[in-house]
């Protein structure tokens, strides 16, 4: 840690795609944005970078003063140990040089759930299956211990711009496991989600955010093979997963762009 100080209206931690998104948002409200990756000529013209790499214990890390945190870290790999190198250990150090804050939202996954017979919503038990997803709701706890009054924003799966890999499926015929439920969120539903939780007076502690309606993914294929002019076969599984519910932030007054698969495939496929 250092004496110099980090100041601006707005600081991202972590400032990928969906970071850089809530940034460019933030700044057309007229804010200062700071958006604090490794390759910073990466980054939007208007979120001024800072290159630093959280997971790197010997860089000094400048004290922050900001009126809205938002943390959006992106792991080098999916496996347990990157995981808790980028989300717990990495985070901390940057929580550590916080020196003021008004609100702060942290990008968590809905993965941290598991499945479920039952509709899932934020009064759900997390019940990660995963080491990955253990460790991140072990992250979501240490943020709410450093940041008191922080929001946690569970997302569901993210697709949009660079984010088709379903898309890339269906491509090349592949169908694996049709019948698990699909929970999605338009990236840039996803960013307007946290840049609207910055916002609010008196939130909860935790919001799933997904879009309205989930499905299951053999019959999001079949949508996006229709769009594409593609002949699609697929034989019908029982649906199993977890079905998410996003009505508690829904009913703060956000409401998507893409409410559900079909309007979001359909303008990322033109």
């Amino acid at each position: 840690m250092t004496s110099e100080e980090m100041r601006a209206d707005a600081v991202l931690i972590g400032c990928g795609d969906l970071g850089s998104r809530i940034g460019t948002l933030l700044a057309a409200e007229g804010n200062d944005v700071v958006g604090i990756r490794r390759q910073i000529d990466l980054l939007p013209r208007h979120i001024r970078g800072r290159s630093i790499d959280v997971t790197d214990a010997a860089i000094d890390i400048p004290l922050i003063s900001t009126r809205l945190l938002i943390v959006a870290l992106t792991a080098d790999s999916s496996d347990a140990q990157s995981y808790r190198r980028t989300y717990v250990d990495g985070m901390r150090r940057v929580l550590d040089a916080v020196q003021h804050c008004d609100r702060a939202v942290l990008v968590s996954s809905t993965g941290v759930y598991g499945d479920s017979d039952n509709l899932v919503d934020e009064r759900s038990e997390p019940h990660p299956d995963r080491l990955s997803a253990q460790v991140l709701l072990e992250a979501e706890r240490a943020f709410h211990d450093a940041v008191p009054g922080g929001v946690v924003a569970r997302l569901s799966g993210i697709y949009g711009p660079d984010r088709d890999r379903l898309v890339s499926q269906v491509r090349s015929g592949a169908n694996p496991d049709p019948g698990r439920w699909s929970n999605r969120i338009h990236v840039d539903d996803g960013a307007a989600a946290v840049v609207h939780l910055l916002k609010m007076n008196e939130p909860e502690q935790t919001y799933i955010v997904s879009d309205t309606e989930p499905a299951v993914i053999g019959d999001i294929r079949a949508f996006i093979a229709d769009l594409l002019g593609m002949d699609w076969t697929s034989t019908p599984t029982p649906p199993h997963g977890k079905r998410l519910s996003s009505l508690l932030l829904r009913g703060t007054g956000w409401a998507p762009q893409f409410p559900t698969y079909r309007e979001g495939f359909s303008a990322l496929l033109g």
